[in-house]
């Protein structure tokens, strides 16, 4: 369906009907597929045969989801998952090997740098971690032994940018393989391997979800790495997405551009009126021209996204003031959400990091990060207030 718009893709890719020729996508809660003979099971195990033999490996639900997203993203291939971090762990373990060197910004989900820092060091894989916008300390970082680069553009929780095309680039001439992590602005916002990534990866339980109902993840990317070393850590580590999750998802896709383009709208309103609070500090936000990195948004994506991240004066008892006053934004460390959710990174998100990462990261104590919903702003706004005023 490639002469189809994005919009259009998001409704009706992927989907291969049954003999019931449904018009909405089915559910395929089964664990097994039956075979006609011993040689077609032996055919399908063996892979010569293309077809469903285990939910584990694959099923038409989860395979409608893939389909759907990768193209979507413009890739050959996607690989679901349980989690958004089981997404990561298949692309590192898919790609890496004891010895191999990864550059990760620094600016990325506390759990990621967990993951990175306490786990896969382990297995004798060594990591270096720059601020995300300078493109010289990726270079810098660089080693013969670098494998791949893993970056969240825009980050979580500063929404810090870089220039995909440009870290491209500098990956490749190293021969090296650059990982972006599109959980904040989906490909409805945009597309990380049109400009140069080799591997997209996503939270599928934030915004493509919608609605903090299911878990689940994908791995974006060509039919050799994504598809056979990628799809090779889900085959046999079973981190797989249920059906159910995997149903869930798809329909979320429908309506992921009519959502990112309604939370950009409200997070913008929210970002100029929080600049305008006097208990407000400082306010992190890809549409305020004030932000690093504000004419790179506007050429790289196709909206601003609905994170906004703000520091508070006064620090920790501020800001946890602010959240105790609440009486309509949820209280959670989840996002992408309709509902407006708002989280305190330095003792949630990455209150596992010690003192000198958070620093590193810039997460300071007056730090909120805010997933603007679907609710109409003022009455964002006006719940946030009881607490600054």
């Amino acid at each position: 369906m490639t002469d189809y718009s994005f919009e259009t893709l998001a409704i009706r890719a992927g989907h291969e009907r049954s003999s019931f020729q449904e018009n909405s996508e089915a559910i395929f809660t089964t664990s097994s597929f039956i075979f006609k003979s011993a040689e077609e099971a032996a055919a399908r195990f063996s892979g010569e045969e293309k077809a469903h033999f285990y939910t584990r490996v694959s099923n038409p639900t989860v395979s409608c989801f893939q389909d759907r997203l990768a193209a979507l993203e413009g890739g050959e291939c996607c690989v679901a998952t349980a989690t958004g971090m089981a997404a990561i762990l298949a692309v590192m373990l898919g790609v890496l090997k004891a010895g191999d060197h990864v550059v990760s910004s620094r600016s990325i989900f506390g759990t990621s740098t967990l993951l990175f820092s306490n786990y896969l060091k382990k297995f004798g894989v060594d990591f270096d971690f720059v601020e995300l916008s300078d493109l010289n300390a990726w270079q810098t970082a660089l080693k013969p032994n670098t494998r791949l680069l893993f970056a969240e553009t825009p980050s979580n929780p500063l929404t810090e940018i870089v220039d995909i095309k440009a870290l491209s680039e500098i990956a490749h001439a190293n021969g090296s393989l650059l990982v972006i992590d599109n959980v904040f602005c989906t490909p409805a916002l945009q597309k990380p391997l049109s400009l140069g990534a080799d591997i997209v990866v996503h939270s599928a339980t934030k915004y493509i979800d919608g609605q903090g109902r299911c878990m689940g993840g994908a791995v974006v990317g060509d039919k050799k790495i994504v598809g056979e070393d990628i799809f090779g850590v889900l085959r046999n580590g079973g981190i797989a997405m249920s059906p159910f999750n995997a149903w869930v998802f798809t329909k979320g896709l429908e309506t992921l551009s009519l959502r990112m383009q309604a939370h950009c709208n409200n997070a913008q309103k929210l970002a100029v009126w929080l600049e305008q609070q006097d208990a407000v500090e400082k306010v992190y936000y890809p549409g305020l021209a004030n932000h690093p990195q504000y004419e790179l948004a506007k050429k790289q994506q196709t909206g601003f996204g609905g994170m906004v991240s703000v520091v508070i004066k006064g620090g920790k008892e501020k800001s946890w003031n602010i959240i105790n006053k609440l009486q309509m934004l949820s209280i959670t460390a989840n996002l992408g959400d309709t509902k407006t959710t708002i989280t305190h990174p330095a003792t949630t998100t990455h209150g596992r990091l010690s003192q000198d990462q958070r620093d590193d990261a810039l997460i300071s104590d007056g730090l909120l990060r805010i997933s603007v919903g679907l609710e109409d702003v003022i009455d964002i706004q006006n719940d946030l207030a009881r607490g600054m005023d």
